[in-house]
């Protein structure tokens, strides 16, 4: 072999190397986006979104599952996490509190149902009795409140509890509640099994209501914009496919959820993925029974809270 041909061999040799060494570092590169859920139906945009990503080679996204709303809420406010699909009153009280996070997007649309013991027909047959909610900062405080109001009764006239959601369904079957609001699918759960029974939906209390969203920390926005972008547009693309592909939404629950058929269809009747865009009416609304039913005195101004991206 000539010297010149050494030369040629020599310096393919150390291209294909680079090329290598190239293909490496952008694989390392790749951002991995964080995003903690809690195995409900109101994170089905998000556990979706996991699902249609595919093998895009910009960023990967790692669903960090949690069991509780302190757990998650948690992980969010000390980084641990990149975002998470969370109660948005939790979300505003982290911001309240200092904590570097903005609200992208809707995690759904209505899809909270007040369910009560099979004897109670009325709001006022709750008087004196148990009610449980999952967290003081939730829309389904909010609910409860407004279904007290229309009624003219208080929280005072009830005596409202905080219980892990798992644990409502039993709770309500063994007579230690006697109604309870929460997150789906444990609402639609009693109403299967013959525990309990719809008394109100959502829409009936606080039409075209919000409970979730999907939210992304500061620290993922600024040092990583361009991903930031890209995986709010993939989510909003998933939450339009799956409003014209209803049977997908099915698919992913039953990945990602324990859930039976029976109680997944009736908890997907109750909600909606529509227009999941975090608007400034919606907030407005929000903010307004936050402080009328005292959740929060003072909640974060929309431009501080929300964005969207659209700029």
């Amino acid at each position: 072999m000539t010297i010149f041909s050494k030369t040629l061999l020599l310096t393919a040799m150390l291209a294909f190397s680079l090329a290598g060494c190239k293909k490496e570092t952008e694989t390392k590169q790749k951002k991995v986006v964080k995003i903690a859920y809690l195995p409900i139906t109101h994170a089905i945009p998000l556990l979706a979104t996991a699902e249609r990503i595919g093998e895009n080679p910009e960023f990967q996204i790692e669903l960090v599952k949690y069991s509780s709303w302190p757990e998650l809420t948690d992980a969010l406010n000390t980084g641990r996490v990149d975002g998470a699909s969370v109660l948005v009153q939790l979300a505003t009280k982290s911001k309240e509190q200092g904590v570097g996070l903005k609200a992208v997007a809707l995690g759904h649309r209505d899809g909270n149902v007040v369910v009560v013991k099979k004897d109670i027909n009325s709001v006022a047959e709750l008087k004196g009795k148990t009610f449980a909610i999952p967290h003081r900062q939730s829309s389904h405080n909010i609910l409860l409140r407004q279904m007290l109001s229309d009624s003219e009764l208080s929280t005072e006239d009830v005596n409202v509890i905080e219980m892990a959601p798992p644990e409502m369904p039993a709770a309500l079957a063994q007579g230690q509640i006697a109604g309870y609001c929460v997150a789906e699918p444990f609402g639609a759960k009693s109403v299967t099994l013959g525990a309990g029974k719809a008394l109100y939906n959502s829409k009936q209390l606080w039409p075209n209501s919000i409970c979730c969203s999907l939210v992304l920390t500061d620290d993922f926005i600024n040092n990583y914009p361009e991903t930031a972008k890209k995986f709010h547009a993939l989510y909003h693309e998933t939450s339009n496919y799956m409003s014209q592909n209803k049977d997908f939404a099915t698919e992913v629950a039953k990945k990602y959820l324990t859930v039976d058929d029976s109680t997944l269809k009736l908890s997907l009747e109750w909600i909606s993925f529509d227009s999941l865009t975090f608007t400034r009416e919606v907030y407005s609304d929000l903010s307004e029974k936050m402080v009328k039913f005292g959740i929060s005195a003072n909640p974060p101004k929309y431009e501080d809270f929300v964005t969207t991206f659209d700029k």
